[in-house]
């Protein structure tokens, strides 16, 4: 019971707190000083840029704006501090500087509005850069209570949903989202230097293949047709290469109706690139220099620390076929085992969950699900994998039952997925029916024929290089994350009707 009345006067401290703001805009407007009505405010400097300059700025007049987080007001002078993209500067306010009027109304405002200060940089007798205002402008009125400056804002969940208070309360995660803007940067820097070309191809499909995975779906009213939201980006681009564009990349939001953890969200972003004249060695030298050259943009370093692990991407990443793994870590050598028979009874012994339609090699994904994964925390490319999960990859010629595809890993995470690309027209109509039995079977996750995809390989493709990099992944190794909604501005959640 007491603790449901501190929630009820708790709750009511803040609706009296809420009804003092909005009478204040009250006010203001009544006295004609709406700050709504201003449309521009002309910044000159920022926070950091101030304090990393002070040399050459100190008594210098400047103009910032951002948003009062903090403010103590002294009789006839105060203090605020101001918050701006870069971070916080502090605000000397003098009533006999900015005038009578306009010192009575600064000490009205709150922490959340926001404001201009045009004034000199000077240096406090504590030895704080700070600004010397001469004139402090209103420029929004905050009606809502920003969260106590101690605690900051620390539920996750409303983190998540109110990103935007997030990004005013917690400065850390401000810093994620800027290496996240650097990482799209220095991976569009890379591949523009290498002669790669950016593109942009269809969100909405009416055959969404590429990848294993389960789309959304969805109606066109226009044409009254169903349609799909892609889950990859690799067939169109593919069509791109049989075009002559002989080096392309895309960078663009994907979706797959999947289930929600700290690795997997709905919608992500996927980068894909494909290089034609090359296979999946060329991506592997590729992807190490490409990752080197990102963490060293982002991070200043060529080693990632991620929770309790080190990964040192200065080294040459190790290279293992999928079998000398699971030999390695399960000690089972799948060259050894005979058939899918010899192969699920192997599953048995080891207490691995299998389906009846599973074949050999989808028993030999399994045991490196089970025993291998977990292992990869160096830069790892895993090799060679079994033809029953490689439906769009080219056969190795020395054993048709595995394919030239590539898997790489760091702190135990796949990271990227590669192959030499199958341009063959007819092995790939073989595999689309080999996809349509399972689909038959029972394997939503299967991928229907496409068509207008085996009428572009008929024209011809040359051989091809191709991969694609999971970007949320990537940014949550270069910035420590924890979970993949911490790297998204706005995760995908749960409506609280529900």
């Amino acid at each position: 019971m007491a603790e449901q009345q501190k929630k009820q006067q708790a709750s009511q401290d803040i609706n009296a707190l809420l009804k003092v703001r909005r009478e204040k805009l009250d006010n203001l407007r009544e006295a004609g000083k709406d700050p709504f009505v201003i449309t521009k405010y002309d910044v000159s400097h920022h926070s950091q840029e101030i304090k990393e300059r002070y040399d050459e700025l100190e008594g210098t007049e400047v103009t910032v704006a951002g948003r009062m987080m903090f403010k103590r007001v002294m009789g006839k002078a105060s203090f605020c501090n101001i918050q701006d993209l870069q971070g916080k500067i502090q605000a000397y306010v003098a009533r006999d500087d900015i005038g009578e009027d306009s010192y009575k109304d600064f000490k009205k405002y709150d922490a959340g509005d926001i404001l201009g200060i045009r004034g000199k940089v000077f240096t406090t007798k504590t030895g704080e850069i700070s600004i010397h205002a001469e004139e402090v402008t209103l420029l929004s009125k905050s009606l809502q209570i920003l969260p106590e400056k101690y605690h900051g804002l620390t539920d996750t969940d409303t983190r998540y949903r109110q990103r935007y208070v997030d990004l005013i309360m917690n400065e850390d995660v401000k810093d994620t989202f800027v290496k996240r803007s650097k990482v799209l940067s220095s991976i569009r820097r890379y591949l523009d230097e290498q002669g790669f070309m950016e593109v942009e191809t269809p969100m909405l499909v009416s055959n969404a293949g590429g990848a294993s995975a389960r789309p959304f779906e969805t109606h066109f009213n226009a044409l009254n047709e169903d349609l799909k939201l892609r889950i990859s980006l690799e067939l169109y681009l593919k069509r791109l290469i049989v075009g002559g564009l002989e080096r392309v990349y895309e960078i663009g939001r994907v979706f797959r109706n999947e289930g929600l953890d700290t690795r997997h969200n709905p919608e992500f972003t996927l980068m894909e690139l494909y290089q034609a004249y090359t296979d999946y060695h060329g991506m592997m030298d590729l992807t190490e220099n490409l990752y080197r050259y990102v963490a060293k943009e982002v991070t200043g370093s060529e080693i990632l620390t991620y929770g309790e692990h080190e990964m040192d991407l200065s080294k040459p990443f190790e290279r293992i076929t999928m079998v000398d793994a699971v030999k390695k870590y399960a000690d089972v050598d799948f060259d050894q085992v005979a058939d899918t028979a010899a192969a699920k009874k192997l599953a048995d012994e080891h207490h691995i969950e299998y389906e009846d339609r599973h074949e050999k090699g989808d028993i030999l994904n399994l045991f490196f699900e089970e025993y291998v994964e977990d292992h990869l925390i160096q830069p790892t490319f895993v090799m060679d994998h079994p033809i029953e999960i490689s439906p769009l990859t080219k056969k190795k010629p020395e054993d048709p039952n595995y394919v030239e595809r590539f898997e790489f890993f760091m702190n135990g995470w796949e990271m990227a997925n590669a192959y030499s690309e199958l341009n063959d027209p007819i092995d790939q109509r073989e595999r689309f029916e080999a996809q349509e039995k399972a689909l038959a079977a029972g394997d939503d996750e299967a991928e229907h024929t496409d068509e207008d995809f085996l009428n572009a390989l008929s024209i011809g493709m040359p051989p091809t290089g191709g991969i694609g990099f999971g970007i949320d992944r990537m940014v949550m190794m270069m910035t420590n994350s924890p979970a993949i909604r911490d790297v998204l501005l706005f995760p995908t959640m749960k409506s609280l009707d529900k």
